[in-house]
């Protein structure tokens, strides 16, 4: 069986959220407070116990809706699916018919009433109804095991009785094989007693022990190995990484083999029905290699090793490396709903046209997987815009990292597979999106580029036409009169930065273009003959990303004059309104 489904209520940031899992890996985004630990603690309240005491509320935690009043009782519901018929027989008081017609548990844990000291009382039920309490019998079937951020996995893997090691070791070993080991520890501990320095020693202690008390008051004392039973082996048993002490390791590495001794103890454990691994923050000690490592074995954990139980995965995440590694159906992300509000959005619950998801798939490097953490985003075709738009915006008195936008290029005209994931209903930030107009007509059958006139009205293109009919109230969709660098090129002030720009890095193309721009009449034949001129050369273009990063250093080397064009102004004012 496995989480399907978390719903939250009056907690914290979040007034009232439906989290859907699945199988295996789940990995949990947002940005910073927006409510990952509240979902950690939830999960917590019911399937923490064994290694991990439950979590500990108080009336602080109770939601406070803005310009309202913390009031009412927090609660947590649970849903679980894929229930074999043991798990039926264990959780009986919990199942129903789910709307599919197939059978889930509901569980779930309510906070009420406050003791004196401001403490929440938690009840644990089950079933349809609240007044159906769980029973120890369930609780001890859910099996789970909690990884906090920062976590001191030394500590964990240092030899003691209930170390996850030596319960490992208890868990993978029979009688039969206890016993050999016990019998192999008492041989060698013959062995030992043998040698003449453990004798010396043996020697030393007990004389002088003898003479300090005398024959009636002298204990039997004898020096040899501490313990030669199985149980007092596995409390002291330790691991050794590459001939050194674990102690030595690094952390990072020690997380990796803590979480591989965790993993391995749940997925070995029959007797529970239901096995989870909660990891908070894994970036905090790994490195983007190493993330991407675990990332990848964790996406497979579902499959197991023949002979292992299913384990399911809980990963809260702020690192993009996580976001654009994981299946995007893998992914929940928690992002702000206003008035205080955390919500819960779903990116596998997007319909997408065919072939879209799986370009965006191929899409979410780290930097575009910035999008799942940004308050507000604008999009942009590519490295040219990507340079630009943000000197530009510095240049009008925005700074888009102070106004928390993040500018996302998508090396082309990827936008549809971007645009479906925010809105209203998906995640509900401002959204600009900044393309190029792209004007054309026929002639003699053939297709011809148009440059049109600064007031002229445009036919933009069908791509830029389908991406019009697909914005909405917070997703904005702005274009020229045709493309970035002619649209620049239309404003008459622009035209000698952009000469400046070019001579920097083609004096002599940068010198006839000057003469040629200078020679031509009206202000729509200057742009294109200064866009032709870079951009259509019969003997070779200018690389506008080179072109862009020489046009950067004369805006912000401040000597030029620059105006951005009315569609670029108005993105950025949108973006960071």
């Amino acid at each position: 069986m496995f989480l399907a489904q978390l719903t939250i209520k009056n907690f914290r940031r979040v007034g009232e959220a439906t989290l859907l899992f699945r199988p295996g890996l789940n990995v949990i985004v947002g940005p910073n407070n927006i409510g990952k630990t509240a979902v950690v603690d939830a999960l917590r309240a019911l399937l923490a116990g064994a290694d991990d005491p439950y979590p500990r509320f108080s009336c602080d935690d109770i939601h406070l809706p803005e310009g309202g009043v913390a009031s009412g009782e927090i609660r947590f519901e649970f849903v679980f699916r894929d229930l074999s018929l043991d798990d039926e027989a264990e959780f009986m008081h919990a199942i129903r018919e789910g709307a599919d017609g197939k059978t889930e548990a509901i569980m779930g844990v309510t906070y009420g009433d406050a003791d004196k000291s401001g403490r929440l009382k938690p009840r644990r039920w089950c079933g349809d109804f609240d007044e159906v309490s769980m029973t120890s019998s369930m609780l001890e079937n859910l099996r789970s095991v909690y990884l906090q951020p920062l976590r001191d996995a030394e500590q964990g893997l240092r030899p003691s009785r209930n170390s996850q090691l030596s319960r490992l070791l208890h868990l993978l070993s029979d009688e039969p094989g206890r016993d050999a080991i016990g019998a192999a520890l008492i041989e060698l501990d013959d062995k030992l007693k043998a040698q003449k320095p453990i004798q010396d020693t043996h020697g030393a202690i007990s004389g002088r022990h003898l003479t300090m008390l005398g024959p009636k008051l002298a204990q039997v004392v004898d020096v040899g190995l501490a313990g030669t039973d199985f149980g007092k082996l596995a409390a002291r048993v330790s691991l050794v990484v590459d001939a050194f002490d674990i102690e030595r390791n690094g952390l990072g590495y020690n997380n990796l083999i803590f979480m591989a001794v965790v993993l391995s103890e749940l997925a070995k454990n029959a007797d529970a029905a239901f096995r989870s691994l909660i990891v908070e923050e894994p970036e905090a000690h790994l490195h983007p290699q190493l993330q991407a490592v675990l990332l990848r074995y964790l996406s497979s954990i579902d499959k197991g090793e023949p002979g292992e139980k299913p384990v399911q995965v809980f990963v809260t995440s702020h690192s993009p490396n996580f976001a654009s590694i994981a299946d995007l159906d893998s992914i929940v992300c928690l992002v702000d709903a206003g008035a205080r509000k955390a919500s819960a959005f779903h990116p596998r619950s997007v319909k997408f046209e065919k072939g879209k998801r799986e370009k965006l798939a191929r899409y979410l490097d780290v930097t575009r997987a910035e999008l799942f953490f940004a308050r507000r985003a604008l999009f942009v075709e590519g490295a040219a815009e990507l340079l630009l738009v943000n000197v530009l915006a510095q240049r009008h008195g925005y700074d888009l990292r102070d106004h928390g936008v993040s500018l996302i290029s998508v090396e082309g005209l990827n936008f549809d597979c971007f645009m479906p994931l925010f809105g209203e209903k998906a995640i509900p930030i401002p959204v600009s999106v900044i393309t190029d107009a792209d004007p054309s007509t026929k002639i003699e059958g053939k297709t011809v580029a148009l440059y049109p006139a600064a007031d002229d009205a445009v036919d933009p293109s069908d791509t830029t036409k389908s991406m019009l009919k697909a914005q909405g109230g917070l997703v904005k969709v702005f274009h020229g009169q045709k493309t970035f660098e002619y649209d620049l090129a239309l404003i008459a002030k622009n035209r000698p930065t952009m000469l400046a720009a070019l001579a920097d890095i083609h004096p002599q193309i940068g010198a006839d273009l000057n003469i040629s721009v200078e020679a031509a009449e009206g202000n729509q034949a200057k742009a294109e003959t200064l866009f032709r001129g870079m951009f259509e050369r019969s003997s070779g273009n200018v690389s506008k990303g080179k072109f862009a990063q020489a046009l950067a250093a004369q805006i912000q080397d401040e000597k030029f004059e620059i105006e951005s064009p009315r569609y670029i102004l108005n993105a950025i004012e949108h973006a960071c309104q």
